[in-house]
């Protein structure tokens, strides 16, 4: 691990040795990113912590979808944007600057996704995601009828609210912890 202060406001050591396992991740993570981010060393204390932490991402983020991984990355900056949390819109907000290849859009959506040039999908999209993060219960079938609309389907759908539930858990465990973002993700695809 590069950076050496600790990642939340928590007392909660790296395990040592890091076991196998979350050596070779971390590897990858160094070689793939130029960096360990402080969310996968946040929950290095317990392996199983971070496995599972490390699946659901990589599911969500990674995994199969109709959402393109900028969509996703739209919908953490949209989320985290609503929650104030620092530690998202760093890394998510640096991940829409390289996946649009746009900073403006990335700093578009930290700030107010609603100024950002988006198309109606991505806007029906993030405001979507913005209802379920602000007002869940509200959620009703004229706002999933209103992404069917623009193209979404059902399984779209079913991605971009479990997006949105992921970076409100996010969120809140970043910000009760004091979780800082990895300083390299300040400077990057500007």
């Amino acid at each position: 691990m590069t950076d050496q202060t600790a990642p939340t406001a928590l007392d909660l050591p790296p395990l040592e040795p890091l076991p196998a396992g979350m050596q070779k991740y971390f590897g990858i993570c160094q070689d793939k990113l130029g960096m360990v981010p402080n969310v996968l060393r946040a929950h290095a204390f317990d392996e199983n912590k971070l496995n599972t932490f490390s699946a659901l991402y990589n599911e969500l983020m990674l995994g199969d979808s109709g959402l393109s991984k900028l969509e996703r990355e739209m919908i953490a900056v949209a989320v985290s944007a609503v929650n104030g949390c620092f530690y998202c819109l760093a890394a998510h907000g640096a991940a829409v600057r390289q996946l649009s290849g746009d900073p403006k859009l990335g700093e578009m959506l930290v700030m107010n996704y609603r100024v950002a040039p988006l198309d109606a999908r991505q806007r029906a999209m993030l405001d979507f995601a913005v209802k379920v993060t602000k007002a869940s219960t509200e959620i009703e079938e004229a706002d999933r009828e209103m992404l069917r609309q623009v193209g979404f389907s059902d399984r779209d759908i079913w991605d971009i609210a479990n997006v949105t539930g992921f970076y409100n858990m996010s969120n809140r465990v970043a910000s009760a912890t004091g979780m800082v973002p990895n300083d390299e993700y300040h400077a990057q695809f500007r």
